[in-house]
Protein backbone atom coordinates (compact mmCIF):
# COMPACT_ATOMS: atom_id res chain seq x y z
CA UNK A 1 0.00 0.00 0.00
CA UNK A 2 1.33 3.60 -1.01
CA UNK A 3 0.35 6.95 -0.31
CA UNK A 4 -2.21 7.23 -2.76
CA UNK A 5 -3.84 3.42 -1.49
CA UNK A 6 -4.43 4.75 1.35
CA UNK A 7 -6.35 8.10 -0.02
CA UNK A 8 -7.48 6.68 -2.82
CA UNK A 9 -9.70 3.74 -0.95
CA UNK A 10 -10.07 5.90 2.41
CA UNK A 11 -10.42 4.54 6.35
CA UNK A 12 -11.97 4.19 9.00
CA UNK A 13 -11.68 6.38 11.98
CA UNK A 14 -13.22 6.91 15.10
CA UNK A 15 -11.81 8.48 18.40
CA UNK A 16 -11.33 5.90 21.52
CA UNK A 17 -10.20 8.82 23.55
CA UNK A 18 -6.86 7.22 24.52
CA UNK A 19 -5.25 10.43 24.58
CA UNK A 20 -2.25 9.36 22.57
CA UNK A 21 -2.74 11.98 20.16
CA UNK A 22 -2.15 14.26 23.25
CA UNK A 23 1.03 13.14 24.41
CA UNK A 24 4.87 13.96 22.97
CA UNK A 25 6.36 11.16 21.08
CA UNK A 26 9.63 10.73 18.74
CA UNK A 27 9.16 13.27 15.92
CA UNK A 28 5.63 14.20 16.68
CA UNK A 29 5.70 17.37 19.79
CA UNK A 30 3.99 20.19 20.06
CA UNK A 31 0.21 21.69 18.93
CA UNK A 32 1.04 24.84 17.05
CA UNK A 33 -1.14 27.43 16.84
CA UNK A 34 -2.58 29.25 14.22
CA UNK A 35 -4.42 32.55 14.73
CA UNK A 36 -7.80 31.32 14.71
CA UNK A 37 -7.02 28.37 16.88
CA UNK A 38 -5.80 31.17 19.20
CA UNK A 39 -8.93 33.28 18.97
CA UNK A 40 -11.23 30.02 19.53
CA UNK A 41 -9.29 28.88 22.46
CA UNK A 42 -9.00 32.49 24.13
CA UNK A 43 -12.80 33.14 23.78
CA UNK A 44 -13.25 29.29 25.24
CA UNK A 45 -11.64 30.31 28.08
CA UNK A 46 -12.39 33.55 28.40
CA UNK A 47 -9.22 35.30 28.58
CA UNK A 48 -7.92 37.39 25.94
CA UNK A 49 -5.33 36.49 23.63
CA UNK A 50 -2.26 37.99 25.38
CA UNK A 51 -3.75 36.21 28.55
CA UNK A 52 -3.78 32.97 27.02
CA UNK A 53 -0.36 33.08 25.13
CA UNK A 54 1.06 33.81 28.91
CA UNK A 55 -0.67 30.81 30.36
CA UNK A 56 -0.98 28.16 28.21
CA UNK A 57 1.52 28.98 25.34
CA UNK A 58 5.22 29.34 24.46
CA UNK A 59 7.32 29.63 21.43
CA UNK A 60 9.82 26.79 20.28
CA UNK A 61 13.24 27.72 20.93
CA UNK A 62 14.53 26.44 16.64
CA UNK A 63 12.06 27.94 14.62
CA UNK A 64 9.82 30.27 17.05
CA UNK A 65 6.32 29.01 16.29
CA UNK A 66 3.60 29.42 18.94
CA UNK A 67 2.46 25.82 20.47
CA UNK A 68 0.70 25.10 23.43
CA UNK A 69 2.69 24.74 26.62
CA UNK A 70 3.62 20.55 27.66
CA UNK A 71 3.46 19.13 31.07
CA UNK A 72 6.96 19.25 31.62
CA UNK A 73 6.97 15.58 33.37
CA UNK A 74 5.02 13.55 30.78
CA UNK A 75 4.99 15.57 27.96
CA UNK A 76 1.16 15.86 27.55
CA UNK A 77 -0.97 18.70 26.65
CA UNK A 78 -1.33 21.07 28.73
CA UNK A 79 -5.37 20.51 28.18
CA UNK A 80 -5.43 16.94 28.93
CA UNK A 81 -6.85 15.79 32.10
CA UNK A 82 -7.50 11.67 32.77
CA UNK A 83 -7.16 10.76 29.17
CA UNK A 84 -9.82 13.67 28.06
CA UNK A 85 -9.25 16.98 26.58
CA UNK A 86 -10.33 20.01 28.52
CA UNK A 87 -10.62 22.67 25.47
CA UNK A 88 -12.25 19.68 23.09
CA UNK A 89 -14.83 21.91 21.57
CA UNK A 90 -12.23 24.60 20.91
CA UNK A 91 -9.41 22.63 19.89
CA UNK A 92 -6.63 23.93 17.71
CA UNK A 93 -7.07 22.97 13.95
CA UNK A 94 -4.09 20.52 14.15
CA UNK A 95 -6.21 17.92 16.59
CA UNK A 96 -8.57 18.66 14.10
CA UNK A 97 -7.38 16.85 11.49
CA UNK A 98 -5.62 13.82 13.15
CA UNK A 99 -4.52 11.18 12.40
CA UNK A 100 -4.85 12.79 8.81
CA UNK A 101 -1.52 14.52 8.46
CA UNK A 102 0.49 14.64 5.20
CA UNK A 103 2.85 13.18 6.88
CA UNK A 104 0.70 9.92 7.97
CA UNK A 105 -0.33 9.46 4.86
CA UNK A 106 2.96 7.76 4.07
CA UNK A 107 1.91 3.54 4.40
CA UNK A 108 4.94 2.96 5.99
CA UNK A 109 3.94 5.39 8.25
CA UNK A 110 0.22 4.71 8.56
CA UNK A 111 0.34 0.94 8.91
CA UNK A 112 3.34 0.26 11.54
CA UNK A 113 3.13 3.26 13.77
CA UNK A 114 -0.58 5.80 13.44
CA UNK A 115 -2.24 2.59 13.58
CA UNK A 116 -0.74 0.63 16.20
CA UNK A 117 -0.30 3.64 18.43
CA UNK A 118 -4.19 4.75 17.47
CA UNK A 119 -6.83 2.92 19.02
CA UNK A 120 -9.51 4.69 16.40
CA UNK A 121 -7.90 3.74 13.30
CA UNK A 122 -9.79 1.01 11.49
CA UNK A 123 -13.00 1.88 13.82
CA UNK A 124 -15.71 3.51 13.50
CA UNK A 125 -17.00 6.28 10.73
CA UNK A 126 -15.49 5.72 7.47
CA UNK A 127 -13.36 8.32 5.54
CA UNK A 128 -14.28 8.18 1.71
CA UNK A 129 -11.19 9.77 -0.71
CA UNK A 130 -12.69 12.99 -1.11
CA UNK A 131 -13.21 13.45 3.03
CA UNK A 132 -9.25 12.90 3.28
CA UNK A 133 -8.80 15.22 0.95
CA UNK A 134 -10.60 17.97 2.70
CA UNK A 135 -9.00 17.09 5.59
CA UNK A 136 -5.62 17.13 4.37
CA UNK A 137 -6.34 20.71 2.70
CA UNK A 138 -7.56 22.19 6.00
CA UNK A 139 -4.42 20.80 7.87
CA UNK A 140 -1.99 22.23 5.05
CA UNK A 141 -3.92 25.75 5.03
CA UNK A 142 -3.58 26.22 8.82
CA UNK A 143 0.19 24.95 8.92
CA UNK A 144 0.68 27.60 7.02
CA UNK A 145 -0.95 30.05 9.23
CA UNK A 146 1.09 29.07 12.14
CA UNK A 147 2.17 31.80 13.97
CA UNK A 148 5.90 32.62 13.90
CA UNK A 149 7.65 35.24 16.46
CA UNK A 150 8.91 37.74 14.92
Amino acid sequence: MNKNDIIKKGTKFECQGSGNCCVSRNSYGYVYLSKKDLIRLSKHMKLTINKFINLYCSFTKKDKFLHLKEIKDDKNCIFLKNKKCEVYNSRPEQCRTWPFWPENMNAKTWEKEISIFCPGINKGRFYSSENIENILKKDIKNSKNIIEKK
